[in-house]
C-alpha cells in the first residue's frame, strides 16, 4: 500500500521570455555611417553657399569707409621742437590731398642735449607715401633707412633751395640737405613731382 504524503519541490526560477535582440551585422554599421558621411557631404555646399550671401549681404550693406586714417601731427611736432637742441622743422601749408597717417618722434626719451628725430608720413595725391624725417644724427634709424647705401644722382633746386637727389637701395627717390646740424630727408613711394611738393613744404617750426 502505497502511502501519499507531501512531497519536497523546488521553487521554479524566474525565466527571462524575452529573446535577446540580434547585433547589427557589420555592414548595417558601415551603411549608417556612410549615410551619416554622405549627409554631412551634402550639405556642406549648401552652408558654404549660405556663408558666401551672408558675407557679400554685409558687405553691401556696410557704409564706404576711408581706409586712410588721418592724423594731426602738431602734439608729435611740440614734443620734439621742445626737447631737441636745434630748431626743428617739418612740412607746413601741405593742401588737404596731402593726407598725414603718422608721426614719431624718439623727443619724449631725450635728455637735455640728447638726438631729436621727427617723423611725419602723408598719403599723397595719387594715393602713394611721402615720408619726412629731420634729425641731428645720421645714425638715427629713419635716416639710415633711406640714406644708407643711396646713389646720389645730383641736386635739385625747389623753392630755392638746393636738395641732394638720391636713389634709394629700394629704388625710390630720396631728397635730401643739411641745415646746420640737422639732417632733412624726404622720400617715398610718391613721384618727384609729389616729394619736391612735400620738401617745398619744409619751414621751420614755429610756436
Amino acid at each position: 500500500m502505497t502511502g501519499v504524503g507531501p512531497t519536497s519541490q523546488r521553487p521554479s526560477q524566474p525565466q527571462d521570455d524575452a529573446a535577446p535582440a540580434p547585433a547589427e551585422s557589420p555592414a548595417i554599421q558601415r551603411a549608417a555611417r556612410m549615410n551619416a558621411a554622405n549627409m554631412v557631404r551634402s550639405l556642406l555646399p549648401l552652408v558654404v553657399i549660405c556663408l558666401v550671401i551672408v558675407a557679400w549681404t554685409t558687405f553691401r550693406q556696410s557704409p564706404d569707409v576711408d581706409p586712410i586714417r588721418e592724423i594731426d601731427p602738431a602734439t608729435t611736432v611740440d614734443l620734439a621742437a621742445a626737447r631737441a637742441s636745434y630748431p626743428i622743422q617739418y612740412p607746413q601749408g601741405l593742401g588737404k590731398d596731402y593726407v598725414p597717417t603718422s608721426a614719431r618722434t624718439d623727443a619724449g626719451a631725450a635728455s637735455e642735449g640728447d638726438p631729436v628725430t621727427l617723423e611725419i608720413g602723408y598719403v599723397t595725391p595719387s594715393e602713394e607715401f611721402a615720408g619726412f624725417v629731420v634729425s641731428d644724427d645720421r645714425r638715427a634709424e629713419p635716416l639710415a633707412k633711406v640714406l644708407d647705401g643711396a646713389q646720389a644722382q645730383g641736386t635739385v633746386d625747389v623753392e630755392g633751395r638746393s636738395w641732394t637727389r638720391s636713389t634709394a637701395q629700394n629704388g625710390e627717390t630720396v631728397l635730401s640737405r643739411e641745415d646746420g646740424v640737422a639732417i632733412v630727408a624726404v622720400s617715398g613711394s610718391a613721384s618727384d613731382e609729389e616729394l619736391e611738393t612735400v620738401a617745398a613744404a619744409v619751414e621751420p617750426y614755429s610756436a
